[in-house]
């Protein structure tokens, strides 16, 4: 039975300022497992905080962090309430600015105060999170949990894009460091994460020793969990969160 939450606007203090952030939690005063969730690359807004609504009803203590606060306070971009990049490209290119310098190093340094802040809320139990997310926030989890192993359960990713390059900061190069269970649901129509980078990181996974999963789903374009863009797809987005429950369930 799912329970009434409570969502709050938050500031999160990080060595390079502070990041605005949404938490939801269930209503009341009781103590939930932490999740961190990231965001995709349209950022924080009511989309997303409805998916974190969604998670804290299960039980889940959830924090959605603007991730590009260093160029400010989500909204970022001016966002139409239903989002076409085919129709409106200037969308993404405006965005883009601001993704490229979110540097891998400057990420991690805010994942650790993510992490800080959610272990010390009186909302969270004792005992390492759980982190899941959405396209560029997919590699961030990947990279939370190879960076921060002590302090991460379980990682999941969704829709993600360039998890396994060739590049020498690549995500999936973390995976030997990696020791919580990991899940990945993988859209096939996604030019982003091509079929040869699947099998990369799956093969790092598992050479790594990692506990994972990882599923194409067939017929999905990268960002199908996102209901307010054109990618959504309804069926891969529960096939979703069957998953992503099933994980912090088993893990938290």
């Amino acid at each position: 039975m799912s329970a009434a939450v409570h969502g709050s606007t938050v500031d999160v203090p990080t060595p390079d300022g502070t990041a605005d952030a949404y938490l939801a939690v269930p209503d009341g005063n009781a103590q939930h497992p932490a999740v961190l969730m990231y965001m995709d690359a349209f950022g924080l807004r009511p989309h997303l905080k409805k998916m974190a609504d969604r998670l804290a009803a299960a039980g889940y203590t959830v924090l959605v962090p603007n991730v590009m606060y260093r160029h400010g306070r989500a909204p970022l971009v001016e966002l139409p309430e239903f989002i076409n990049p085919a129709e409106r490209p200037e969308i993404i290119q405006n965005i883009r600015p601001f993704m490229v310098t979110l540097t891998p190093e400057a990420a991690m340094r805010d994942a650790a105060a993510y992490l800080d802040w959610l272990a010390a809320s009186p909302l969270t139990t004792d005992g390492p999170a759980g982190v899941t997310g959405y396209c560029m926030g997919a590699g961030l989890a990947l990279r939370t949990a190879g960076t921060h192993p002590d302090r991460v359960a379980a990682a999941a990713g969704f829709h993600g894009a360039y998890l396994a390059t060739d590049a020498p900061d690549s995500p999936h190069l973390l995976a030997d460091r990696v020791t919580a269970e990991l899940y990945f649901g993988h859209a096939d129509q996604d030019a982003t994460n091509p079929a040869e980078q699947i099998d990369r990181l799956d093969k790092a996974l598992t050479a790594g020793g990692v506990r994972h999963r990882t599923e194409v789903y067939a017929g999905a374009h990268h960002g199908f969990t996102q209901a307010d863009t054109a990618m959504h797809d309804a069926e891969a987005t529960e096939r979703h969160w069957t998953a992503l429950l099933d994980l912090l369930n088993r893990a938290l």
